[in-house]
């Protein structure tokens, strides 16, 4: 099956080896790219001592950019979103290493339920640009103090339409994945997109959380179908004719 990933470059050239070795044709279609704040991640860290929130990856691979400077934080413990990017949290080298299954208000629940850790510093959230705001509500009604690093901003691609109709249209994708609620508004918001609606209504549109379904348009959502818990495998799985989904 011919499947578009419209995730960043590096994240979208893993994503697609997955793919390949799932027997499924990858379409790549990055719409946004990550932009690292080195300086701000740096000083951030230097600025404090409490435990460390990440809610992608790519604060990690920011963290990472910082080289031998990032050895002495390493001690800290880290909470992420999701088992992959505590995976890519401890080849990083972070010792204690927290994660949730869910998203980020079910991170917070997982980190009140973790608080003797804190103890009386504030977490440091390193976040990016544009982002949901689901982790830091659910800290402040913990009542959990923490500051917000804004580590990476996500910066537009734009795809001519010419590329959009090679992606979508010459030879149809079967079906879409979409990883984050930001990833949903950049590919529904393009106008070729918009225009092409009808020739889209047998493509399934494979999500990451059910928030992040709300954003395909309403002529589409016959084809929505939502991983049973947010993880890439459980997305991929989706792909299966037998696969475990919620559909909406």
């Amino acid at each position: 099956m011919r499947v578009l990933v419209t995730r960043p470059k590096a994240s979208g050239e893993r994503t697609a080896k997955k793919l390949e070795a799932r027997g499924h044709q990858p379409v790549l279609l990055p719409l946004t790219k990550a932009v690292h704040d080195l300086q701000a991640t740096s000083a951030g860290l230097a600025a404090s001592t409490g435990a460390l929130v990440v809610t992608s990856a790519e604060a990690i691979r920011a963290l990472g950019a910082l080289g031998g400077s990032l050895s002495a934080h390493l001690g800290r413990p880290l909470f992420a979103v999701g088992k992959a990017t505590a995976e890519k949290a401890s080849a990083a080298g972070f010792s204690t290493v927290h994660h949730s299954t869910g998203d980020g208000a079910e991170l917070a629940d997982h980190i009140a339920g973790l608080r003797h850790l804190l103890g009386d510093r504030p977490l440091t959230y390193l976040a990016g640009s544009p982002r949901a705001s689901g982790l830091e509500a659910g800290l402040l009604a913990q009542g959990i103090a923490f500051d917000i690093v804004e580590s990476y901003r996500m910066e537009p691609v734009d795809p001519s339409d010419v590329q959009l109709r090679q992606a979508l249209l010459d030879r149809p994708v079967g079906a879409m994945l979409f990883y984050s609620r930001h990833g949903a508004e950049r590919f529904f918001g393009l106008d070729y997109v918009g225009k092409n609606l009808d020739r889209l209504k047998n493509t399934r549109l494979l999500c990451l959380s059910a928030t992040i379904a709300t954003i395909v348009p309403y002529p589409l959502r016959s084809g929505i179908a939502v991983a049973s818990v947010p993880e890439e495998e459980r997305l991929m799985d989706l792909l299966d004719p037998d696969g475990n989904a919620n559909l909406l």
